[in-house]
């Protein structure tokens, strides 16, 4: 594997923890996708349907603005896109990740943490929405994931 990006997600630090993990066994550069109005724990409130992350994922359009966009991006060959399964798909935020970065040529790996929800349709959402991309697969990855687990997967 030659230059590669991990870039994440985390609303609840879960997947910040997964993503230690990952560093450590495939290396990489870490970009935190972070969006310019951080998540509270009512925002993440998803038996509210007027909760924040609620709203967002109920419309399709919607775009939370980030805070920054990958600097030198065509130095990798490789990107790692991580996130939480919201709704069964990848929270808003990573369409906003996506859209401000150029990613084509890229290959990219998903891996999203949940505690019993899929990866497969927040995979499959991901790839027929940017049908461009080169989407190569995806996992998910627990707190509690393995080097080997790590290994088989993205090496």
């Amino acid at each position: 594997m030659n230059k590669v990006l991990v870039s994440f997600f985390s609303a609840s630090g879960v997947t910040k923890e997964v993503v230690s993990k990952i560093a450590k066994v495939i290396g990489g550069d870490l970009f935190e996708i972070e969006p310019v109005n951080k998540y509270t724990n009512e925002d993440l409130d998803w038996t509210n349907n007027q909760s924040r992350s609620s709203i967002e994922m109920s419309d399709q359009s919607s775009r939370p603005e980030v805070k920054n966009k990958v600097s030198n991006l065509s130095d990798y060959d490789t990107v790692l896109i991580g996130f939480p399964v919201w709704w069964d798909l990848a929270p808003r935020v990573i369409n906003t990740f996506i859209e401000e970065n150029n990613l084509e040529n890229k290959k990219i790996y998903v891996f999203a943490t949940s505690g019993g929800s899929s990866v497969n349709n927040s995979f499959n959402t991901l790839k027929n929405t940017y049908s461009n991309l080169n989407f190569i697969s995806a996992k998910r990855l627990t707190s509690n994931v393995s080097e080997n687990d790590i290994t088989s997967w993205i090496m």
